[in-house]
């Protein structure tokens, strides 16, 4: 009788220290995510969603600049819904993201600053490749000739381009194509961010060459254009 209950109590013992172990990788994981891993680390982002509370007709007609944005963090859920909007895949079979570019030459890169630091969308694999741990927003602002909300923003998107994706297909028209194509994925974020709860205002006032240097851009991406994002105050 008395080896019965001593078996009872170990399998209930194993049992326990199971679940904090569960309990415990869980836990590690989620927090993972959320403090976006370390330096150099790929972060995959939650799946976007596809139908929202707020219809398209009221996300045009709410789309204002806003200029007084909170520092409240996003979700992560939000981060991914809005870039998803900006360059996300729409059509994994063929390769087509959310807004239209000429011959599919996807010539756009998207970047975050954000409270965590500085990462890069990957649109593939809907990820966050994590490139500085420090908060850049300020100097960003100050790249934005000292335009304070996108200091104050929960994020800063910077959309870059590689112009020669498309112009070795279109020639100097090209350009053109590729200016279009960062029109269409920058309204995308700001009606989605109107989805969101959230606010959004276009930049288009900042030093390239002090942009390009803060976020370390390779050679032959060009910033275009920066949309800080964030609950309006």
């Amino acid at each position: 009788m008395l080896d019965t209950r001593c078996w009872i109590l170990v399998v209930q013992y194993n049992k326990i220290i199971m679940f904090r172990f569960n309990f415990i990788l869980v836990l590690s994981l989620f927090l993972s995510t959320v403090s976006y891993a370390e330096e150099g680390m790929v972060i995959k982002l939650p799946e976007p969603k596809e139908k929202g509370k707020v219809s398209l007709e009221e996300t045009i007609k709410r789309r204002r600049s806003e200029r007084t944005l909170s520092e409240k963090a996003l979700t992560i859920d939000q981060i991914s819904q809005l870039l998803w909007a900006c360059q996300g895949i729409t059509d994994g079979s063929r390769g087509f993201r959310s807004a239209p570019s000429a011959g599919a030459t996807f010539p756009l890169e998207v970047y975050i600053l954000s409270p965590d630091g500085l990462f890069h969308y990957l649109p593939q694999t809907h990820s966050l490749r994590r490139l500085k741990d420090k908060d850049l927003r300020e100097e960003l602002s100050r790249a934005c000739y000292g335009q304070g909300f996108v200091k104050d923003a929960g994020i800063d998107i910077v959309i870059t381009a590689d112009f020669k994706r498309t112009t070795s297909s279109y020639g100097k028209r090209g350009e053109n194509y590729v200016y279009i194509e960062i029109g269409h994925a920058a309204e995308n974020v700001h009606l989605q961010a109107i989805s969101e709860g959230l606010g959004s205002v276009p930049v288009g006032a900042f030093s390239d060459d002090r942009v390009k240097k803060l976020l370390n851009l390779p050679e032959d991406l060009v910033p275009i254009y920066i949309i800080p994002v964030g609950y309006v105050e």
